[in-house]
């Protein structure tokens, strides 16, 4: 019982508009470690005085491959849901197994309403063909989410009908209907070759992914056909992934912003346990996440992705660690 109310207290506090970070990520970390049992068995392999852990940065964080060999769950569930990672049919894809929904949903609903407002004054376009076509895509179950709760009529997933699609733009575009296309970047390329639209009142958002279909292309190439394509000044993108239940979003040029729930910090390429001094802007090094939603999992998530962290917290993905599996987002060179 006094479990249930420690978390219970916690996840109160997680999305908080200014939520004490430092601390709760400290208590998260705790409780983690005292009832995750993968998680513990990995801090105590690293021979970490836990004691001693008084500041995030000294918080061991959990290598991403994990989620592919292990369940990495804090506590004992049956999962509402799980999460794969997207990949290849030669990798071996991620399972998070997660709690309550209900934690999901809090996230990006209140993600989104931070980054774009109330969902309800937005229509909602999926344009994700590939994740589609698989199960448990917790993209697709969030987009899905979104859709729902905009309650446009013309919200909704758009599989391969982009005839059907560009219509439907360009009747919301004469309404001046405040819309968001969110697609597989693939996909938003073969629209953006078919179709030449001028699209004044929607954002583009691209989540990554060329999954193979397309030669691979620096982000910058991707946005900037996307922008003459459709006479837009920014593309907007998506940093989440399966493993994780909060996303950051870039409104332009690739530099991405973490709700409050979410830290992003920088490792050292050559020792894996330290955390690069980001006192000077444009910190290069690997990218770890904090993500306070991850409470019945684990928080502390060592990714395979490259970036540059600015002081102000904003950050860039710049590219994958060698020998790193390619999955969903990842699939575009950066």
């Amino acid at each position: 019982m006094q479990q249930k109310q420690e978390w219970a207290d916690i996840g109160n506090l997680v999305f908080q508009s200014n939520p004490d970070f430092e601390k709760i990520a400290l208590d998260i970390f705790r409780l983690q470690y005292n009832h995750n049992i993968f998680y513990k068995n990995y801090v105590d392999a690293l021979k970490v005085n836990i004691s001693e852990i008084d500041r995030t940065e000294a918080i061991p964080f959990l290598p991403i491959r994990f989620f592919k060999t292990h369940q990495v769950i804090t506590g004992s569930f049956s999962p509402e849901l799980i999460f794969e990672s997207s990949g290849t049919t030669q990798t071996v894809n991620s399972r998070h197994l997660v709690k309550d929904a209900g934690i999901y949903e809090k996230s990006f609903f209140s993600g989104f309403n931070r980054f774009y407002g109330n969902v309800k004054d937005w229509c909602v376009l999926g344009l994700l063909p590939s994740y589609l076509e698989r199960k448990n895509s917790s993209l697709v179950y969030m987009v899905q989410q979104l859709i729902e709760k905009s309650g446009h009529e013309k919200s909704g997933f758009y599989l391969y009908d982009v005839e059907q699609l560009a219509d439907v733009l360009a009747t919301l575009e004469e309404q001046g209907q405040q819309t968001l296309l969110m697609g597989v970047t693939f996909a938003l390329l073969d629209f953006a070759e078919k179709y030449k639209l001028p699209l004044h009142n929607t954002i583009v958002m691209e989540t990554g992914g060329m999954k193979g279909r397309r030669k691979e292309m620096i982000r910058n190439e991707v946005h900037d056909i996307l922008k003459e394509a459709f006479s837009l000044n920014a593309i907007h993108s998506e940093y989440g992934m399966s493993e994780l239940l909060s996303q950051a979003y870039s409104k332009g040029n690739g530099i991405f912003q973490a709700p409050p729930w979410m830290r992003i910090m920088l490792r050292d390429e050559e020792d894996p346990l330290t955390i690069k001094n980001t006192e000077t802007n444009k910190t290069r090094g690997l990218i770890n996440v904090i993500d306070l939603a991850n409470i019945y999992s684990c928080s502390f998530i060592a990714t395979d992705d490259l970036g540059v962290l600015y002081t102000d917290g904003h950050f860039e993905v710049t590219g994958r660690m060698d020998n790193s599996d390619l999955r969903g987002c990842s699939l575009m060179a950066l």
